[in-house]
């Protein structure tokens, strides 16, 4: 295998936003930087966008709505990567996401630029065949054609996409998620629970429907009426502007109704994982895999989550957690009815055993060994 010298290389990121490059991809960034790659940053601007700044990264800010199906803007988008592309002149492009996976890797291939598309996981599209399937999957697939390799974080993505014909089996390759830094996310040992703590369930998402959330308050509902006296807490930040959101009248319901304990957007949270008895997640989105369920199960932390693809790759049923139906508020709240009863040592076992798990399958070294090794097999001198 030929390696290229990292020094005055430059590796280029182009995804949704600031704060997903921070949040999944900055143990990639910080191994890069460590061995001498530049890395530029091409994404709409937030908080996070100094974080990348202060690491070492160069950002660029750029305009685009991930969510809306306008081709005059798609068509500008475009043409500005290609602008972009052109005057920085990247050695190489991992795109994320819908967009800059398609008009990233068409702009990258229009000035010869080498190039990943990472498909981070299906979302709403393809959940129905509708005229907005048909219009990506044509896009996609004249996009896709022209990258060197397109990832996929779970095997039933790639099936879809190798099925239809959108890319070629021998592009693809599944990756072990996006990885999880197993030594930031460790458990705590020093925290000893009392006998009258109260036994609490964490959830920390995306506030959307898809994320299971309105069913994890109907569990919440049913169990409360069993007369468990329990805490169910719920991590995250809203998405104003995004068609499957929560609403705050919803959230303001559940907590009135003494369902959900709203803990709001935690920019670390190790500590809601640390003071949980189990981690829940009854997503029904078309998830990649959740970074939330690795980042619970490396700290020890039981979990229940729904028979879903990207979830169900995380837990092993009644080994390190439990599987749940999807959108079955019954069936997740007699999981979590189970979860409670459970002898302690028992979900300390459950807790131990998933992070082996994560530690084995998901540690973010194997990740960082995919990147390195790309750039080295296909990045020119």
């Amino acid at each position: 295998m030929t390696r290229h010298p990292a020094k005055n290389k430059l590796i280029a990121f182009v995804s949704n936003s600031a704060w997903s490059v921070y949040n999944f991809r900055m143990d990639v960034i910080s191994n890069l930087l460590g061995q001498g790659y530049n890395v530029l940053i091409i994404a709409p601007d937030d908080a996070h966008s100094i974080y990348l700044k202060e690491a070492g990264c160069h950002f660029l800010p750029i305009d685009f709505n991930n969510k809306t199906a306008n081709p005059i803007s798609d068509w500008l988008f475009y043409r500005q990567l290609k602008k972009l592309y052109r005057q920085y002149r990247p050695d190489f492009i991992f795109h994320y996401v819908a967009k800059p996976n398609i008009y990233g890797s068409l702009a990258a291939n229009a000035v010869k630029i080498p190039s990943v598309a990472v498909i981070t996981g299906l979302g709403y599209p393809f959940a129905k065949r509708n005229w907005l399937y048909y219009t990506l999957r044509f896009l996609y697939t004249k996009a896709l054609r022209h990258t060197n390799e397109v990832w996929f974080l779970n095997n039933e993505d790639a099936k879809v996409f190798i099925t239809e014909n959108i890319v070629n089996i021998e592009k693809a390759k599944v990756l072990p998620g996006e990885g999880v830094n197993t030594d930031y996310f460790s458990p705590s040992f020093e925290r000893i629970r009392k006998k009258d703590d109260v036994f609490t369930f964490t959830l920390c998402t995306r506030l959307l429907r898809s994320k299971g959330i309105g069913i994890y308050a109907d569990a919440a509902r049913i169990l409360k009426k069993k007369n468990y006296i329990v805490r169910f807490e719920l991590v995250g930040f809203f998405e104003s502007h995004h068609p499957d959101s929560i609403t705050q009248e919803d959230l303001k319901r559940w907590e009135q109704e003494g369902l959900i304990h709203y803990c709001g957007f935690a920019e670390d949270v190790r500590p809601y994982l640390e003071r949980a008895d189990c981690f829940v997640f009854p997503s029904f989105y078309n998830e990649g895999v959740p970074r939330c369920l690795m980042e619970a199960a490396s700290m020890e932390l039981p979990i229940i989550t729904a028979f879903n693809r990207g979830c169900k790759e995380v837990v092993l049923n009644n080994s390190t957690g439990y599987i749940c139906k999807g959108q079955d508020p019954f069936d997740l709240a007699d999981k979590m009815e189970k979860m409670i009863n459970l002898p302690a040592e028992d979900r300390a076992r459950m807790g131990k055993n998933g992070r082996s798990l994560v530690v084995k399958k998901f540690g973010v070294e194997r990740v960082i060994e995919e990147y390195i090794s790309t750039l080295n097999q296909d990045m020119p001198d």
